[in-house]
């Protein structure tokens, strides 16, 4: 049975996510860099997670984005834009 995967597109300003979500171990993978690498300040960060923790879902979904556009903020907001409509 083939995995299944949940798509969304966020947008905020010019920034443009597309996002897939699966059932995994709650990695992230942004444009080939993890979520560290990619948000290196910690209040993007968290607010990226903020979807998974209002659902309950810490570390049940593994997400893969491409986002173009923007600046870095704007990305954070498009990728949650994204997380949440997935989800």
């Amino acid at each position: 049975m083939p995995e299944k995967r949940y798509y969304a597109t966020g947008k905020r300003k010019t920034a443009v996510a597309r996002v897939w979500i699966k059932p995994g171990e709650g990695s992230f993978t942004i444009n080939g860099r993890p979520l560290d690498s990619y948000f290196p300040v910690e209040d993007l960060r968290i607010m990226v997670n903020k979807p998974f923790v209002l659902t309950g879902n810490v570390g049940k979904f593994d997400v893969v984005a491409n986002i173009y556009g923007g600046g870095v903020p704007a990305q954070a907001w498009a990728l949650r834009h994204g997380i949440a409509k997935a989800l």
